[in-house]
């Protein structure tokens, strides 16, 4: 059963955390999915990057 990471990120008072999942090009030409949690002020640098 799947659990939910979402509730879990949420605390009253305490620092937002964001989950980011990107898709990755391996060298082989195929797509895989990155996943990190990260605060929620460092998403944009994560995603241009």
């Amino acid at each position: 059963m799947a659990k939910k990471v979402v509730a879990t990120l949420k605390k009253e008072g305490g620092v937002k955390y964001a989950k980011v999942i990107k898709a990755v090009k391996t060298a082989t030409g195929a797509y895989s999915f990155k996943e990190e949690i990260v605060l929620q002020e460092d998403v944009q640098a994560i995603l241009k990057a």
